[in-house]
């Protein structure tokens, strides 16, 4: 089983990337979600969410290998979580769209809602 989960680690890490890197790049990212999201929490702003669910994303994956994974294990953890999308199916969709942009590279300012605060 040990075995099975390392070779697992390994492919999530690419070929490409040197594997030391990986567990800074997940921190960092991670701190990048957390960011967004206190960010998020802090603005209140209506109609944001989106902004800064791609947002999260985008700074993570920007990290590397480790920061684009832990951003889809975050990202993907939070919307399976029951009670989680307040507004049922479709606005998990269109958060889930909104990590998608974000992590693939897309700019998060696609989503920014007119007023918000130059700081965010």
């Amino acid at each position: 089983m040990k075995l099975i989960l390392a070779g697992l680690f390994i492919l999530a890490v690419g070929t490409q990337a040197q594997w030391y890197h990986f567990p800074g790049q997940a921190l960092g990212g991670a701190h990048d979600m957390w960011r967004a999201y206190k960010d998020m929490r802090n603005a209140n702003w209506k109609n944001s969410d989106k902004y800064f669910h791609a947002r999260g994303n985008y700074d993570a994956a920007q990290r590397g290998p480790g920061g684009r994974w832990i951003s889809t294990v975050l990202s993907d953890g939070r919307e399976l979580m029951p009670g989680n999308s307040g507004n049922g199916r479709a606005d998990s969709a269109a958060d889930q769209e909104a990590n998608h942009w974000g992590r693939n590279g897309g700019n998060p300012n696609r989503y920014r809602p007119k007023g918000l605060p130059q700081n965010y």
